[in-house]
């Protein structure tokens, strides 16, 4: 039933503001952590961050270290220690939870200042860790290989798993990352503060792919349309992407001054903490327009991928396994035939990419406060891509009546979003799934077309 209809636009989230995390959210992160510490028999977690890769280390301290480094020493009785370079020393006054303030100049900018005659070594002992029996290594990354042992590996810069080996020459060290991501991960389930924290980002890349959409046309530039892939000065989580015709010419993976022609691909990507909005199509009107060799890339690949998307949405639910929803995706759009390669679908956060329980045989099991990107990529020869990324949320009764007393307007839009989703696209929600922005689910594969969207009514 999947088809190309004439129907209305989703109406434009509004009066989007940021919410803030609340100090009782923070406390409950640091708890949780101690927690899961104590489960887990670790005397001591040191976390480490960069601009990057710096969601660990400031979803406890509440700030990411910009253009430096820095470390969080987490103790198991709370007392923690902020290892900080020359820029960010100033900040720690400025965290979430109570720290102690270490400088290690060698987390600075390059030719920045080191007047120090310590060793890193020699630092980092004020940590108050030398003793310890079992110490945690926190990077960004989750190994989950099969041919090494994933609790030996360490993505953390040299020196610092040195010195750090050398200050606890005694202790066992592991990485502990899955304590924050992952099955287990505490940062894998939101309270009703961080979604509505979330919503804010998630709904703001929505506003912006819509408007971005809408100013596709022949002879505008890529620049011009990328304009409207930045709002309101939110940093992005990911690279800003607006291409149209052949990518990544000379290595280049931004904007450009190239001009739209009619019949190109067209590629739009922004997102922002809580969630990513992309879309893939062609700037066309109709499919006469469509390049030579593609003329079927309607049936070929976009509505089979709408359906996978779809499918996707009305699969996902609480306590289903991860299995299910893979299985779900790769019976309606098959990674053989569509030459997918990653999981279709993963957790989010600070972060574009937290971590995912979506792959094969996965028995994680879908929870209520979980925060899902749909990431289906399909590759075929001879075929541009085609995609609507997007994001949900999965909350329980009880979480959805904590929504609604405490962001009554988020609300609103959550339900303004779920109505679009179920009577203009036809796809149909169990009550748990919350749509992140009014962009959710709606794609316009010939974008020149403001009109013409794939709809399963």
């Amino acid at each position: 039933m999947i088809r190309l209809k004439e129907v209305l636009p989703p109406e434009f989230d509004k009066d989007l503001t940021p919410i803030l995390l609340t100090d009782e959210t923070m406390e409950e992160r640091k708890n949780k952590l101690l927690a899961k510490m104590k489960q887990h028999n670790y005397d001591t977690l040191i976390i480490y961050a960069d601009l990057e890769h710096g969601s660990n280390f400031e979803y406890l301290v509440g700030f990411i270290p910009r253009f430096e480094e820095a470390l969080l020493v987490l103790h198991a009785n709370g007392e923690a220690f902020a290892v900080l370079g020359n820029e960010n020393l100033n900040k720690a006054g400025k965290a979430r939870i109570k720290v102690t303030a270490i400088h290690l100049p060698h987390l600075s900018l390059p030719n920045q200042p080191m007047n120090t005659k310590e060793t890193v070594e020699e630092i980092l002992t004020k940590c108050r860790f030398a003793d310890k029996q079992r110490i945690g290594i926190v990077g960004w990354k989750n190994f989950t290989n099969t041919a090494e042992d994933n609790k030996q590996l360490y993505d953390l810069p040299h020196f610092l798993l040195e010195a750090i080996k050398k200050v606890a020459r005694n202790s066992e060290l592991t990485n502990a990352t899955s304590l924050m991501i992952g099955e287990e991960g505490i940062r894998t389930i939101n309270n009703v503060n961080e979604f509505a924290h979330y919503e804010f980002g998630s709904a703001l890349a929505g506003t912006c792919i819509l408007e971005a959409m809408n100013e596709v046309s022949v002879g505008k530039t890529e620049m011009e349309i990328a304009e409207k892939l930045a709002a309101k000065g939110q940093r992005h989580s990911v690279v800003t992407i607006m291409a149209a015709g052949e990518r990544f010419i000379k290595a280049n993976l931004y904007p450009s001054n190239n001009k739209i022609s009619l019949g190109d691909p067209i590629s739009m990507t922004t997102g922002y903490k809580g969630g990513l909005e992309s879309r893939s199509g062609f700037a066309v009107n109709q499919a006469s327009e469509l390049p030579a060799g593609q003329e079927n890339y309607l049936e070929k690949m976009a509505i089979p991928y709408f359906n996978a998307f779809k499918t996707w949405l009305e699969t996902a639910k609480i306590g289903i396994k991860g299995e299910k929803l893979y299985t779900a995706i790769e019976s309606v759009f098959p990674k053989e035939n569509y030459g997918w390669e990653l999981n279709p679908g993963h957790l989010c956060a600070d972060e574009e990419w937290l971590s995912s329980p979506i792959y094969p045989n996965s028995q994680e099991v879908l929870k209520s406060g979980m925060l899902f990107q749909i990431d289906i990529i399909p590759s075929i020869p001879g075929y541009n891509g085609t995609g609507c990324e997007g994001g949900i949320f999965l909350a329980d009764i009880e979480l959805r009546n904590q929504i609604q007393e405490n962001y009554p307007e988020v609300w609103k839009r959550v339900e303004k979003r779920r109505t679009y989703l179920q009577e203009v696209l036809g796809i149909q929600l169990a009550d748990e799934v919350l749509p992140m922005s009014a962009a959710t689910g709606y794609y316009r594969p010939f974008l020149l077309n403001h009109n013409s969207i794939l709809t399963n009514k």
